[in-house]
Order: C-alpha cells, then sequence, then structure tokens
C-alpha cells in the first residue's frame, strides 16, 4: 500500500441523504487517516442546529473552517456569524451548534483529531440549546 490515499468528494458517502437536506461526508475512514478526523458539510438555507439540539465532546478539539456561504456559530451563550475564509477552534467541552439563515448554500470542513476507537461515543446532545 502506497503512504498515502486519494479520494474525491462523491466518492465518499453522504451520511445526510435521504435524513436531511444538504451533505455531509466524512472522509476519516475512507482515506484511512489515522491522527485527524476530516468532515466536509453542505449546508441549504435554514439547516443545522437552530431549534434544535446542540452537542459538546468529551475530548475532540474541533476545527470548523467555513469555505464559503456565511453561518451562525452558537459557542456556548455566544452567537457569531463567520464568512467565508473564517475558521473557529471549539474546545471539546464549549456547547456548539451551527446554523445556515443565509438563501445560498454554505460549505463547511471539520477537522478534528481521530479518535482510537471510531465507535466510541465522544459526544454528548444538550437538547433544547439554540431555540427559535
Amino acid at each position: 500500500m502506497p503512504g498515502y490515499s486519494v479520494r474525491k468528494l462523491d466518492e465518499v458517502q453522504n451520511v445526510f441523504e435521504g435524513h436531511y437536506p444538504g451533505e455531509m461526508r466524512f472522509f476519516t475512514a475512507d482515506i484511512e487517516a489515522e491522527q485527524v478526523a476530516f468532515t466536509y458539510r453542505r449546508m441549504p438555507q435554514h439547516t443545522g442546529g437552530k431549534g434544535s439540539y446542540g452537542h459538546r465532546h468529551f475530548t475532540q478539539e474541533e476545527l470548523y473552517y467555513v469555505i464559503s456561504g456565511r453561518l451562525e456559530f452558537k459557542l456556548g451563550d455566544d452567537v457569531l456569524e463567520l464568512g467565508a475564509g473564517s475558521l473557529v477552534r471549539v474546545a471539546p467541552e464549549t456547547v456548539r451548534s451551527v446554523w445556515n439563515d443565509e438563501p445560498e448554500d454554505a460549505e463547511l470542513l471539520i477537522v478534528s483529531t481521530r479518535l482510537a476507537d471510531p465507535s466510541a461515543n465522544d459526544t454528548e446532545q444538550i437538547p433544547d440549546f439554540w431555540p427559535e
């Protein structure tokens, strides 16, 4: 096996397909990444966690990079609006949620450390985190 892996966006399963609008594609297993988790997300207007739950992690720090569009991030008690080219680091214990209120789709990259055991639950959902 070579010391590299290549995948195109359309080669990675959309885990949202049939469940939610938009896309969420977890590249990590498909490229056999050993240390880094890498996720692509496309969010149409009025998708995300507003009016719903938030989440936090027990060990994983996450980096959210806005590729295109404009997104609202609720991080703890703060709401930030971030546009294309913006990056936000979120500590594991910070409750978070993302929302697209704009008419155009937004694209987002999420990067974190890969869990040694991907089936281990490192996430806690927080109900009613971001009321409308």
